[in-house]
């Protein structure tokens, strides 16, 4: 596909020129290897088909491990593909070393699902000088030079944030005080800073809302429960978690009834949570999270299209946002979630 790389580069030279600038159980599960190769597998013998490298952060959550899924389901040899698949395991080091392998390997796009926002430019810069295309999925990353990605889809987390505070704004009416404990995601990452933004400002809009702790689960079930309960034993007055994934919110809701307390629509504290997984909008219908908003993980298809209209030699949006939605306990139904594809 090398002959790919020069349209590639003329491309990305012509194009890149401005940009302003998330369960089936509940514990995640091992990332499926399916249609996938290591990193350190050479990028030869394609018969050819596109190589994409796709760079995951880890399988720290239901929602992760669906994305990643989605990548593996749809870049297969019968779709034209060959996926070199990297899991990073929560380390952006690791991220980095593979997108170099993916350079000597001379794929013919990375795909980047970013740790953290910072830290990119050199390595970017080095894909860059290689001519080959960076899509990054999910969180954004903050760089010097915007030419260094093509291009980026995923999910707007401020407004995802703004949505649940809307939410918390109509169904605390009234209340003269509330206390909120916030359980943020892993810190730096693009997720937990638009979702801490979003609840920050409803703070700071809200005379009546106080954060009494604030504090990482990581995205992490076993982290959630972990910082909940040492929370509970602080505060004897909770009147809401926020929760910035699925995950995190499992865990809270295990050390406030393990705390003998109760959680969710009919409960002594108000869960809000993000993701909307299956598991997660199953305890969403059950009441034990009051609102859950959406943050959809099948990047697949999408990050597809973008190569195939690179492949075309067409200019592809340089952010593409997930169109997403919200649920809520009392209005929540069955049909909603058999509706989910993750």
């Amino acid at each position: 596909m090398r002959f790919k790389k020069v349209l590639c580069v003329l491309l990305t030279a012509a194009v890149m020129t401005g940009l302003a600038a998330c369960s089936g159980g509940r514990q995640p599960s091992p990332a499926p290897a399916d249609n996938s190769a290591g990193a350190s597998a050479a990028a030869d013998n394609t018969d050819g088909l596109i190589v994409v490298g796709f760079s995951q952060v880890g399988a720290e959550s239901d929602w992760r491990t669906a994305n990643t899924k989605s990548m593996q389901e749809t870049f297969t040899a019968d779709n034209g593909y060959k996926l070199i698949f990297d899991d990073a395991q929560q380390k952006q080091d690791n991220q980095i070393t593979a997108i170099r392998n993916f350079i000597q390997q001379e794929v013919d796009y990375i795909v980047l699902a970013p740790i953290g926002e910072t830290g990119w430019d050199t390595v970017l810069k080095e894909a860059k000088d290689a001519g080959i295309p960076v899509i990054i999925v999910d969180r954004m990353i903050d760089v010097s030079d915007d030419s260094l990605f093509t291009c980026w889809v995923g999910s707007d987390f401020r407004k995802e944030g703004d949505i649940a505070v809307a939410w918390m704004e109509t169904a605390l009416a009234g209340k003269e005080k509330v206390n909120i404990v916030h359980l943020q995601g892993t810190i730096g990452s693009s997720a937990q800073i638009g979702r801490s933004e979003g609840l920050e400002a409803g703070v700071s809009a809200n005379s009546g809302w106080e954060l009494i702790a604030q504090q990482t689960g990581e995205f992490t079930q076993a982290k959630g429960q972990e910082v909940m309960e040492s929370i509970l034993k602080q505060n004897s007055q909770i009147d809401l978690v926020y929760c910035e994934n699925d995950n995190m919110a499992f865990g809270a809701i295990d050390a406030i009834e393990a705390a003998g307390k109760t959680a969710g629509i009919n409960g002594d504290i108000v869960i809000i949570s993000f993701d909307a997984t299956h598991a997660g909008l199953a305890m969403t219908l059950e009441g034990k999270i009051n609102y859950n908003v959406e943050c959809n993980p099948l990047h697949g298809p999408r990050v597809e299209k973008l190569i195939q209209q690179l492949q075309a030699g067409q200019t592809p949006e340089k952010l593409a946002y997930v169109e997403e939605t919200a649920f809520d306990a009392a209005t929540i139904t069955q049909a909603d979630i058999d509706a989910r594809a993750y």
